[in-house]
């Protein structure tokens, strides 16, 4: 697994909306891997990103789920619980494995990333759904990557 300070890896992948998105990580970005779309744990994980999305956005961080399901699947996952950022397909394990999480039991380990300046500023492994997108959020706005409100 990528650690703090890795370069990211330039990611291109398909949204739930079937669009082509190229993501360098310059600017700050939360990638989050889950197991599976429409899951009990996954959908407690995404919609804790979802409620704090505009929070995201007002310290101009963007957030992005990943899961080795297909870009209908995460189409279904949208509509049904209406979340509002992209969620990337990787039916291949291709952005797992850029960033060495592991999908071998076909589905993504529960990791997040904060990534800035084309590198890992931070890696939570090991993640609890409940309270998750928060705690990110606020390690964020206290880590120095984002200026204080």
């Amino acid at each position: 697994m990528l650690d703090i300070g890795d370069d990211a890896p330039t990611v291109t992948a398909e949204t739930q909306d079937g669009e082509t998105v190229e993501l360098d990580f310059a600017t700050p970005t939360v990638l989050y891997f889950y197991p599976r779309d429409d899951t009990p744990g996954c959908t407690v994980e995404a919609k804790g990103f979802n409620a704090e999305l505009d929070a995201y956005e007002a310290a101009g961080v963007d957030v992005y789920g990943v899961s080795t399901d297909d870009a209908d699947s995460h189409a279904d996952f949208c509509e049904k619980h209406g979340l509002k950022f992209d969620l990337l397909a990787d039916p291949e394990g291709e952005i797992a494995d850029a960033f060495g999480v592991d999908h071998s039991s076909g589905a993504a380990e529960r990791v997040t990333f904060v990534l800035a300046d084309g590198e890992v500023k931070a890696a939570y492994a090991g993640v609890s759904p409940e309270g998750h997108a928060e705690e990110v959020l606020e390690d964020i706005r206290h880590s120095g990557l984002l200026p204080e409100e």
